[in-house]
């Protein structure tokens, strides 16, 4: 059994912090969903794309809360935001709720790390010299950001054991390392939630001059039954631009959720329901 999926654009993670790419002056350039308040006063989150402020209210993890949007975006890759300059998050995290050390055996003193956002073609990678030759040395802007395609096909082996995932790329960030993440069931919850991992080991790609790549990867038991106790499927996964341009091991990120990973592409909403897969 297999299924193919169109990959959605994106800038976020989890809602919290709202993105994992600011712009210049600090904000959160939002592509995925924009929580916004309701007629009755809650908050319902809706596909979208704005700068929402990083003053925005921060509930305890699984709560949600309106974010507070400077405007919204123009998301046409030649519209009126495509020279929009993309930045890293700063460290600590802004408007984070997320309780989750994403390396605990590389770096379990993650919270405590203080850096400054840069410019995604300024970002200090370690040991890097001017004479090493960096390839991404112009700036990443949202018109580029918003070109990117990309599909997934996703198999159930014969002896339904394993899945594999076939991904095609086409207009990412050029000569760029990229890494895919799997999103779990449990990952996201609020009574106990699991670790964020690679979709493989190792779990990276290059992207050529063109930004175009390829990946692929195969899964044990990535779809139990859901109802088997302790079932953790793989419901999403999210295609990852690397600003330091190195992966992580069995780790996605030493910081995550914009700190050093950025999504750019994902399945909208949880997906897989139909595939099964065994032990």
């Amino acid at each position: 059994m297999s299924e193919k999926y169109e990959l959605a654009l994106t800038t976020q993670g989890p809602l919290y912090p709202p993105s994992e790419v600011m712009d210049g002056e600090g904000n959160f350039v939002v592509v995925g969903m924009i929580n916004r308040p309701t007629t009755a006063g809650g908050t319902a989150p809706e596909w979208g794309a704005a700068v929402v402020s990083p003053a925005s209210p921060v509930p305890e993890f699984g709560r949600l809360a309106p974010y507070t949007v400077v405007r919204e975006l123009d998301t046409d890759p030649g519209g009126a935001d495509r020279d929009l300059v993309l930045h890293t998050l700063p460290l600590p995290l802004p408007c984070n709720n997320y309780p989750m050390v994403f390396a605990p055996e590389q770096r379990p003193d993650a919270d405590r790390v203080r850096r400054p956002s840069h410019a995604f073609h300024e970002v200090p990678i370690p040991d890097l010299r001017a004479q090493d030759g960096p390839k991404v040395v112009e700036p990443v802007t949202f018109g580029r950001w918003m070109e990117a395609s990309g599909t997934l096909e996703v198999a159930v082996t014969p002896d339904g054991r394993s899945a594999t995932f076939d991904f095609d790329f086409s207009r990412l960030v050029p000569d760029s390392v990229y890494t895919v993440m799997s999103l779990r069931a449990r990952d996201l919850d609020p009574a106990g939630p699991t670790r964020p991992g690679p979709l493989g080991v190792p779990n990276v790609f290059t992207t050529d001059a063109d930004g175009s790549g390829r990946y692929h990867a195969t899964m044990p038991d990535p779809f139990p039954d859901p109802e088997l106790p302790g079932a953790n499927r793989i419901i999403n996964v999210v295609v990852l631009w690397m600003s330091y341009q190195r992966s992580y091991g069995g780790a996605i990120g030493e910081f995550g959720l914009g700190g050093d990973i950025h999504a750019h592409l994902k399945l909208r909403g949880p997906s897989f329901r139909d595939l099964r897969t065994t032990r």
